[in-house]
């Protein structure tokens, strides 16, 4: 029978669309041209889908120092891969820390598609769908846009402790992931290439592990990264932690993180369980006031107190009385790699940020996905020198992510923490205005702050929107020479908050890693684990 009008064209289009993926295939096999040796396409696609075959005997193809939020994440997605992976972790009780805590949406999407969702569940975790800024009464509420995911994706809250014991659980319940607590002193090199490490063992013993690959993210205070990075930490500023037990365990507004756009710096509240909720107090400089000695709690009452809204001002002064106040350093260090046959740096070992936007973690489970991706089809992990050569493109593809996140925890906290200078008084004042216009003005700077849209251009042309929107405030109804110069001391102003940041991070790597070579490279790579994905 013939075909109608209208049959015709499904099927041609259906044949025109199998056709361009089999030339895309094409394409892509041929300009990921690497001298490391690749498996077979079959092999390929089998370590792409859960039916691996398992190897749990013989010597590690990994090793992994650290099993934190992004050593647990790649020993599962390796090991999974069908790679043997040992993990060698400092200490594998539950952690107590008071940052760590809340995973963004663009990290929850990683999550998922690390096969780790289950994580989150399990540790009365609690779904985030925006922030709440408060200031002098005011308040600006901020949502995701998540209206074109499922019901399941939101910014997730928890108690960091739970959170890593499940990671951990999670990578531990493959039969070629060997999880063991040590010690990790130094790397063992030879001619210049990482061959493993050196640990003491849980029993105090010295012990080698020896691996083809050595991957090292044993967090904020590594006493490995030296080797293989130019290490520029900065402590920026102290958080103040307490977990307050509100009367109804609900926040003003549920569901959202609050900033508290107080002086000389931002408060946070974020729920952690369904009845607790997680305080931090920013403390600016290298040095606070002593815990101790009751300094910090004077600090607290008489100076933050009174900047909080009146639904939280009585449980932050109860919980002070108590007297369980922690206090953490917030580091900063951009990521400066000194790229070294036979190993890898990785998470906050490698790369940190002011823990203000809640990045971090985020960060680190993109890079696991693009570290994951770029070893799937590596057959021989042994060529280090090959290797080395591969992953350059490990350090440009991380860069849309890592660096938006990182440009804006930097300039939100220079911005959030003003200096005494009118221009900076005006810009703070200009972004809480700003972000309360709502729509595209608050949208498109939660969406940067969120994950879900790792653009440097954007982040940089929202900025400079909230300085301008910051100068025609100034000059509207009626502008005056007096007015004018502030205006132009805003500008420079914000210019100078955000030119540091970029080139911190790279402008060619951040605006253009098409430009370079590694990146183009790496990119079909990643196309290619994707579509194995897609057809797994």
């Amino acid at each position: 029978m013939e075909l109608n009008m209208m049959e015709q064209y499904i099927f041609g289009g259906f044949i025109g669309l199998v056709f361009g993926l089999i030339l895309l295939y094409i394409f892509l096999e041929k300009s990921s041209k690497c001298t490391v040796k690749e498996a077979p396409r079959g092999a390929s696609a089998r370590k792409s889908s859960e039916n691996f075959v398992c190897r749990k005997d013989g010597p590690p193809d990994v090793v992994i120092v650290g099993a934190g939020v992004a050593g647990s994440a790649l020993a599962y997605s390796l090991a999974k891969d069908g790679r043997i992976v040992q993990v060698i972790e400092r200490d594998l009780s539950q952690p107590d820390r008071i940052v760590g805590e809340l995973l963004q949406p663009g990290g929850y999407l990683k999550l998922v598609e690390l096969g780790m969702e289950e994580c989150v569940h399990g540790i009365d975790s609690q779904q985030v769908y925006g922030y709440a800024l408060y200031k002098e009464g005011k308040y600006a509420k901020l949502t995701y846009p998540l209206q074109d995911f499922s019901s399941d994706v939101s910014g997730r809250s928890f108690h960091h402790g739970r959170f890593i014991q499940r990671l951990r659980e999670k990578a531990a319940s493959l039969p070629n992931v060997r999880m063991e607590q040590g010690t990790v002193t130094s790397l063992i090199e030879e001619k210049g290439t990482v061959k493993g490490v050196k640990y003491k063992n849980k029993d105090g013993q010295d012990v080698k592990a020896y691996a083809p690959l050595t991957i090292v993210c044993d967090g904020c205070f590594s006493n490995l990264r030296k080797n293989l990075c130019i290490p520029q930490v900065n402590i920026v500023s102290h958080f103040v932690g307490m977990v307050l037990n509100l009367e109804n365990g609900k926040l003003p507004h549920p569901n959202h993180g609050h900033v508290i756009l107080a002086n000389p710096s931002p408060v946070l509240f974020y729920p952690v369980s369904s009845t607790e909720v997680r305080c931090l107090v920013d403390v600016p400089g290298q040095k606070m006031p002593s815990i101790s000695n009751g300094d910090m709690a004077k600090y607290l009452k008489t100076k933050v107190a009174p900047q909080l809204p009146p639904e939280l001002h009585d449980a932050f002064i109860d919980q002070i009385d108590k007297g369980d106040i922690r206090s953490m350093p917030n580091r900063s260090m951009p990521a400066s790699p000194l790229p070294t046959p036979g190993a890898v740096l990785l998470g906050d070992a490698f790369n940190m940020r002011h823990p203000l936007t809640g990045g971090g973690m985020t960060v680190a489970l993109a890079d696991v996905v693009v570290l994951r991706d770029l070893l799937r089809p590596v057959e021989d992990l042994g060529n280090a020198a090959a290797l080395t050569k591969h992953l350059e493109s490990f350090y440009a593809l991380r860069k849309p992510v890592a660096s938006t996140i990182n440009t804006l925890a930097g300039a939100l906290y220079k911005v959030f923490c003003p200096a005494p200078d009118q221009a900076s008084r005006e810009m703070r004042e200009a972004c809480f205005d700003y972000l309360s216009l709502g729509g595209m003005y608050s949208q498109g700077p939660i969406s940067l702050l969120s994950g879900l849209n790792p653009r440097p251009m954007s982040l940089v042309a929202h900025f400079f929107a909230v300085a301008i929107y910051g100068v025609g405030r100034l000059l509207l109804p009626y502008p005056s020479p007096k007015r004018l110069l502030l205006g132009v001391r805003l500008l420079l102003s914000a210019y100078g908050i955000i030119f540091p940041i970029v080139k911190s991070e790279g402008v060619r790597q951040m605006f253009f890693p098409i430009t370079i070579p590694a990146y183009n490279r790496g990119a079909s790579v990643v196309m290619k684990s994707a579509m194995f994905d897609m057809m797994a």
